[in-house]
């Protein structure tokens, strides 16, 4: 049976179905340009967790603001922290790795978490900023950039036409950047893959762990990549190349927490 947790204050949700002894969670943000989210990659992608023994939580985070700002990376730190301090009893999950998976717009609030997770500015010196760092980051096709390669609708969403620097996330990338999986096809028409590859260029500029697949055709937007989430009127096709990035990206699971 299916869960939500809320947040009142921040406005957000997550949904879950709790299984038994799993090997950590992941937080799943469906993508959308920050104008909606997409459930071709919410459940889908959340059961697909589910059945390799992950917890996964759908996240509902804000679109509805005129100008969203930090709101959806507050949310992202709101859920992180939220899995880590729910009690033993309720999820068996306690001191299990905590992962945040995105794509498109979802993939920039993962993200975002990731390079901003300990930022003064947003979080304040009484919040123990451990406690929303996520163990490790699954970036699908995702926004990154604020600069030359943007995809603009989406960072407008954030800032309007305000300065943009902030949400230019290869940026900020540090020495406690979480480890991160990126998968990206090189023929996506909305997202340009350099943003993937500005991404990852600075996870290597700080020796950071760091797997990245570059496919090289597929629509934006292709899920899992599987006839379940075909979606025929936007060209995003099942693709047996392509989908191979569920597996790869278990396996860098395994590696990455090689005792789950």
């Amino acid at each position: 049976m299916r869960m939500t947790i809320c947040s009142e204050e921040l406005g957000a949700s997550m949904e879950y179905e709790p299984i038994a002894n799993p090997k950590g969670s992941v937080i799943v943000c469906p993508g959308g340009g920050y104008l909606w989210r997409s459930p071709r990659e919410a459940w889908p992608v959340g059961q697909a967790f589910l059945d390799q023994g992950w917890q996964p939580f759908i996240l509902s985070y804000s679109i509805d603001d005129p100008v969203l700002g930090t709101l959806p990376l507050r949310q992202a730190a709101w859920a992180v922290r939220t899995i880590r301090s729910l009690a033993d009893s309720t999820l068996n999950s306690v001191r299990q790795p905590v992962v945040i998976c995105g794509f498109s717009a979802g993939g920039h609030i993962a993200a975002s978490l990731g390079v901003h997770w300990d930022d003064e500015q947003i979080f304040s010196q009484s919040e123990e900023r451990s406690m929303h760092r996520p163990d490790a980051l699954i970036l699908g096709y995702p926004v990154i950039t604020a600069g030359e390669y943007c995809h603009k609708p989406s960072i407008e969403r954030l800032v309007g036409k305000e300065d943009t620097r902030f949400f230019s996330l290869e940026q900020f990338v540090g020495e406690k950047t979480p480890p991160t999986f990126i998968w990206h096809t090189a023929s996506d028409p909305e997202v340009s893959v350099k943003n993937s590859l500005l991404f990852a260029n600075s996870l290597s500029n700080f020796n950071l762990p760091w797997e990245m697949h570059i496919f090289p055709y597929g629509a934006h937007g292709l899920s899992l990549a599987t006839e379940e989430v075909e979606d025929l009127m936007k060209g995003r096709m099942a693709d047996r190349h392509v989908a191979s990035w569920f597996p790869l990206c278990m396996d860098w699971l395994r590696i990455v927490f090689p005792d789950r």
